[in-house]
């Protein structure tokens, strides 16, 4: 699909809804630039940005960043792609970032992906990593050969922290309490989409449709 104009979009979803995946098939499909805010986040660490140190700082103490220091973060970042359509994911967090970004840009569509959170725990609590390589296994749809070890070097793997029962269940509590408002903020706007389910493969096709005619919608209204 060409684009008559400038696109922004953000995408939305608890931690293991499927977002990264989503966000890449939307990247390929229709051309908007995949903007993470956590890539955006380990870019200014690893660079020791004023930013970035100040993050860094916020992390380590086991703060949570402040909503105005992450806010000039990424939307500094944005301003470095102001000439092409792009698809936000991982910010705004809070409705005080969502108004930050409102101030930058007109948001054109949110993307919400509305998976259970039991589906949630189950996906990645059974996720297994092999540390040195990066590969991820998942005892119910991608198990290793031989349980408990690496396919193709034979070591160990290991759950990580983050996919530990007691900490998925806290982070998704963390993304209800924090995200909601930022979902009515959106849904009081109208550019609020939802897509629920609890398989990405069947989600997507709902997605894509809706983007088709969306994206359509906006050419229109601009030729």
């Amino acid at each position: 699909m060409v684009l008559q104009r400038l696109v922004r979009a953000v995408i939305m979803g608890p931690p293991g809804s499927g977002k990264g995946t989503v966000s890449l098939r939307i990247s390929k499909s229709f051309g908007l630039k995949h903007i993470s805010s956590g890539d955006i986040l380990r870019a200014n660490i690893n660079a020791k940005t004023e930013l970035g140190l100040l993050m860094k700082s916020c992390i380590d103490q086991g703060q949570l960043v402040p909503d105005d220091v992450m806010s000039r973060l990424i939307l500094s970042d944005l301003r470095t792609v102001d000439r092409c359509s792009w698809l936000l994911d991982g910010f705004p967090r809070t409705v005080y970032q969502a108004e930050a970004l409102d101030d930058t840009c007109t948001v054109d569509t949110v993307i919400n992906l509305n998976v259970p959170f039991q589906t949630i725990k189950q996906r990645l609590t059974s996720r297994w990593t092999h540390l040195p390589s990066g590969r991820i296994y998942n005892t119910d749809f991608n198990p290793p050969k031989v349980p408990g070890f690496d396919d193709e070097t034979g070591e160990p793997l290991v759950q990580r922290d983050d996919d530990k029962q007691d900490t998925v269940t806290r982070r998704l509590k963390s993304y209800e309490t924090q995200t909601e408002p930022v979902l009515e903020y959106y849904r009081s706007k109208g550019v609020l989409e939802t897509f629920s389910g609890t398989e990405t493969n069947k989600i997507w096709p709902h997605v894509e449709v809706f983007l088709h005619r969306k994206l359509a919608a906006i050419s229109q209204r601009m030729a």
